[in-house]
């Protein structure tokens, strides 16, 4: 007789992505893995029984102490991953934007001019390792609550070797604050910093061979990446410190065609990234070259919005030409969201996928995007991670712009919900 110490009843649908490939293409991103009339039991922080509720009694029994919550005929999914951040910064921008939408100033423009990229990483470089911490983790807290259990970090606005580090090294300090698990990606390439703005080569140098090996021996990052656009980092720049960065033991991930077709997205499928990301200026030949090479499209419908000029990320196209594809709030200064279910909205809305698939996007494909074999599905044996929302079905989710959950597990306790 199975025991439990936390039962999730009056389910109206578990959606639980248990059953299918990682990471799903085509047709796989439909599958769900749907159960109606559902009860979830988890016993000491793990998944031990998924099934119709009326089934439950002849399977399992709670513990004297447990506690039964009832969904009132909610919809239970895993917990989000949000595949693409850069969560861990100080300052805003907030100053910059009435000259972005009176059209005075581009992405591009306000970095030229010394904004953008460049306001972040004065502020942050200021910023205590105090005052990092209490920003971030306030908002990686403002994720959890929306139902985001998983949190791809980016390093990226010191742009020094000991700056870098440094932020790196908060991560597993905000991952045991928030109970979050956090993958780290070094982003020492997000920029050529001022101070080397008359030799970029000689940065791209300084990466390879000083800031690489250190990342690599500390062992700090799991990923590498780089913004592989005009003004930042040439193909030729990135394809040398992503190599460097494999040859090193970490895998790698570009920021791919955001603002032009840069050829980002082919350099991903040449060195068989793990993720090209944004992908807004991406064309068939680019996205039949990442099918080809199973490269997962990270998409930010969101940054699209916000830092593109309002374009649309191309979900439907990267789906249609069978590109495996995940998703990410890309909360930044440039991008400040916190919230998955307003980014799984926007990506059924602005970039024409499914709410099912805009689900899988968020949970199973977005863990393999981040390297999280045991996130993003509700599985018997895995992590007791899911949130409960008040719709009927989990096609409601990418339906509706403002849903919010009523309930928040992670490893079966409860985090308040937003």
């Amino acid at each position: 007789m199975i025991r439990a110490d936390l039962l999730v009843r009056d389910l109206a649908e578990a959606a639980t992505l248990a059953v299918g490939p990682r990471p799903r293409r085509g047709a796989a991103m439909e599958e769900l893995g749907r159960v109606s009339d559902a009860l979830v039991a988890s016993d000491a922080g793990r998944v031990v029984w998924v099934g119709r509720e009326r089934e439950w009694p002849r399977h399992g029994r709670l513990r004297a102490r447990g506690r039964t919550v009832a969904a009132h005929g909610g919809t239970l999914v895993p917990a989000f991953v949000d595949a693409h951040t850069h969560v861990l910064f100080a300052g805003d921008r907030a100053h910059e934007l009435p000259d972005r939408v009176h059209g005075r100033s581009t992405y591009a423009s306000t970095a030229e001019s010394g904004g953008g990229i460049f306001a972040t990483v004065r502020a942050t470089r200021r910023a205590s390792d105090r005052e990092l911490l209490d920003a971030t983790r306030r908002r990686l807290e403002a994720m959890a609550r929306c139902g985001t259990g998983t949190v791809e970090v980016k390093s990226g606005y010191a742009l020094t070797s000991a700056g870098e580090l440094r932020l790196l090294g908060l991560i597993p300090r905000l991952a045991r604050a928030t109970g979050l698990r956090l993958v780290p990606t070094f982003l020492a390439a997000h920029a050529v910093p001022p101070e080397f703005a008359r030799s970029p080569d000689a940065y791209v140098d300084r990466i390879v061979r000083a800031m690489l090996p250190r990342v690599a021996a500390s062992r700090l990052a799991r990923f590498c990446d780089v913004f592989c656009e005009p003004g930042f980092f040439s193909v030729r720049q990135a394809g040398r410190i992503l190599r460097a960065a494999q040859g090193c033991g970490l895998l790698a991930k570009i920021h791919a065609d955001e603002l032009v077709l840069s050829g980002g997205a082919r350099l991903a499928a040449r060195l068989g990234a793990r993720s090209a990301d944004h992908l807004l200026a991406s064309g068939p030949d680019d996205r039949a070259a990442l099918a080809a090479a199973g490269v997962t499209a990270v998409l930010l419908p969101l940054s699209a919005l916000a830092s593109a000029g309002g374009r649309r990320s191309p979900g439907r196209e990267l789906v249609d030409a069978g590109v495996p594809v995940a998703l990410g709030t890309d909360c930044s200064p440039a991008t400040w969201v916190e919230g998955m279910p307003l980014v799984l909205a926007a990506a059924v809305h602005a970039g024409h996928l499914t709410p099912a698939e805009a689900l899988t996007a968020a949970t199973v494909n977005a863990a393999h995007a981040s390297g999280e074999r045991a996130a993003g599905a509700i599985a018997v044996g895995g992590p007791a991670d899911f949130s409960v929302f008040p719709v009927p079905s989990a096609d409601r989710l990418g339906y509706r712009f403002d849903v919010r959950p009523t309930h928040v597990f992670r490893q079966g306790k409860p985090v308040s919900p937003a």
